[in-house]
C-alpha cells in the first residue's frame, strides 16, 4: 500500500493504538502494592524502578530520534514493540526469579527505551499528515498516551486477580507487543508535497484560514544552535516539573488544604487522568485555532494564577476546580509541543528534535517530586511549594513572550527575504 493511497485518520488511529500501549507504564502504581507484599522489595527500590523508565524513555527519545527519522516510521515503531513488549516479560521473568536488578533492566532501561521510540515516532508522521490540523492530531495520539495508564490499570488489577504476576507481566507484555506491531503495519510518512484536499487551494486564497508556513525546516543539530528552541526547552521544563509534583502530591494537599477525606481524595486523583487526557485533545484543538505561541502563554497565565490561589482554596469544589484546570494545562503542553516544534523547525527532523525536547522531561521526573518533598520537610506545608510554582509560571510567562518576539522577528526576516527575491526575478 503507497503512501498515496493510505487514509490520514487511520494512520491517527495506529498512533493512538501506539500511545495507549506505552501510556501502560503511568499504571506502575498499580503494581507496586502486590511487589511489596509479593516479593517482598522494598518500597524505595520499586520506586526505582518508575524513575529508570521514565529517564530511559527520554534519553532514548534523545539519542534516537534521528534514527526514527532515518529508518521511517513503521519500522522504528516495530522496534518500540520489540523493546516495550520484551521489557514487560523481562520484568515478569524477575519476578519469578526475585532478582530486584534484572526488574529494573526489563522494566525500567528495555521497557523505557521502548516507550521512547514509541512516543516520537507515531507523532512526527502525524504532523506530516496533519498539515492543517496539527495540534489536534498530536493531541488525539497523545490523549491516548494519558487514557493508556487508565486502561492498563484496569487490565493489571484484573489479570492479577486471576494470575500470579509473572503470567500477568507476561500477559501484558504480549498485548502490547500485539497491538503495537498491528498498529506499526499502517503507518508511513504521506508522499513527497502530498496536501490535503483543498489545502494548497486555500493558500492562495484572500484570508484564507490556513495554517501558517513552517518557520523554517532545521535540523536536530541546526535546532540545538536557536535561542527559540531553548526558550521552548525551559517552558516545557517548568510546565512538567510542576505538574509531575502537584499529581505526586495531589491527593494528601487536597486532605490538608480543603480537607478532602481518603475517598474523596482518592476520586479526585482518579478523575485528573481523565481530565489530563481530555486537556491534550481540548487544548490541542483550540492550538489550531489561535497558534501555539499563544496557546502557551495562555497555559501559563492559567497556571501562574491557579497555584496562587491553591494554598487558600479550602471550599473543597474550587479546590477540585484548580486541580483539574493544572492539570488539563499539563496534558495540553504535552499534547501540543509536537505541534509547535513543527510550527518552528519543520518536520523533516522532528523525531530527533522532539527527542531532544523530552530531555526536559528527564529533568523534571527528577526535580518535580524532589522539590515538593523538600519543601513540605523544610517548612512543615506544601503551602509555600505552591507559591514557588506560581512564580516558576511568572518566569514561563516571560519566556513564552520572548519566544514570540524571536519567532515573529524571523517571520518578518523570511518575509523580507521572499520579497528582495521576488523583485530579483522580476528585475
Amino acid at each position: 500500500m503507497t503512501g498515496q493511497m493510505r487514509n490520514r485518520w487511520l494512520i491517527a488511529a495506529s498512533a493512538v493504538g501506539i500511545h495507549t500501549s506505552i501510556g501502560a507504564v503511568y499504571a506502575y502504581s498499580v503494581l507496586k502494592a502486590p511487589l511489596l507484599k509479593e516479593v517482598g522489595w522494598a518500597f524505595k527500590e520499586t520506586a526505582w524502578a518508575f524513575s529508570i523508565v521514565i529517564i530511559c524513555m527520554a534519553l532514548s527519545a534523545a539519542f534516537l530520534g534521528r534514527m526514527v527519522e532515518r529508518i521511517g516510521p513503521r519500522k522504528s515503531s516495530f522496534l518500540a514493540a520489540a523493546f516495550y513488549g520484551a521489557g514487560f516479560m523481562i520484568a515478569g521473568l524477575s519476578v519469578e526469579l526475585e532478582n530486584l536488578y534484572l526488574f529494573f533492566l526489563g522494566y525500567g532501561v528495555i521497557g523505557g527505551i521502548g516507550m521512547g521510540i514509541g512516543y516520537i515516532s507515531p507523532v512526527a508522521t502525524l504532523v506530516k499528515w496533519f498539515p492543517d490540523r496539527r495540534g489536534l492530531a498530536t493531541g488525539l495520539a497523545i490523549m491516548g498516551f494519558g487514557f493508556g495508564s487508565l486502561v492498563a490499570s484496569n487490565m493489571l488489577q484484573y489479570f492479577m486477580s486471576v494470575l500470579n504476576i509473572p503470567y500477568t507481566l507476561y500477559l501484558i507484555g504480549a498485548i502490547y507487543l500485539t497491538v503495537m506491531v498491528i498498529s506499526a503495519q499502517y503507518l508511513a510518512p504521506p508522499p513527497e508535497g502530498w496536501a490535503p484536499k483543498g489545502f494548497e487551494a486555500e493558500d492562495n486564497k484572500e484570508g484564507s484560514s490556513k495554517a501558517k508556513q513552517d518557520l523554517a525546516q532545521l535540523t536536530s543539530i541546526e535546532a540545538l544552535k536557536t535561542k527559540r528552541f531553548y526558550y521552548l526547552w525551559v517552558m516545557f521544563f517548568i510546565t512538567i516539573t510542576c505538574g509531575i509534583a502537584i499529581i505526586s502530591v495531589a491527593a494528601p494537599l487536597s486532605q490538608d488544604v480543603a480537607g478532602l477525606g481518603v475517598k474523596a481524595a482518592a476520586t479526585m486523583v482518579g478523575t485528573m487522568g481523565l481530565i489530563n487526557g481530555l486537556g491534550r485533545i481540548g487544548w490541542a484543538s483550540f492550538s489550531d485555532m489561535v497558534g501555539r505561541p499563544v496557546t502557551y502563554t495562555i497555559f501559563f497565565i492559567i497556571q501562574a494564577v491557579a497555584f496562587m490561589l491553591l494554598p487558600q482554596a479550602t471550599d473543597p469544589w474550587f479546590f477540585q476546580l484548580l486541580i483539574f484546570v493544572i492539570i488539563s494545562c499539563y496534558g495540553g503542553v504535552f499534547a501540543t509541543i509536537p505541534a509547535y516544534i513543527g510550527d518552528i523547525f519543520g518536520t523533516k527532523n522532528l523525531s530527533a528534535i522532539h527527542g531532544n525536547s523530552l530531555t526536559a522531561k528527564a529533568a523534571a521526573g527528577l526535580v518535580g517530586p524532589q522539590l515538593a518533598a523538600y519543601v513540605k520537610d523544610l517548612t512543615g506545608s506544601y503551602t509555600d511549594t505552591m507559591y514557588i510554582f506560581s512564580g516558576l509560571f511568572v518566569i514561563a510567562i516571560i519566556v513564552s513572550i520572548m519566544a514570540i518576539i524571536n519567532i515573529n522577528k524571523i517571520r518578518k526576516e523570511n518575509l523580507r527575504e521572499s520579497e528582495n527575491d521576488y523583485l530579483k526575478q522580476m528585475a
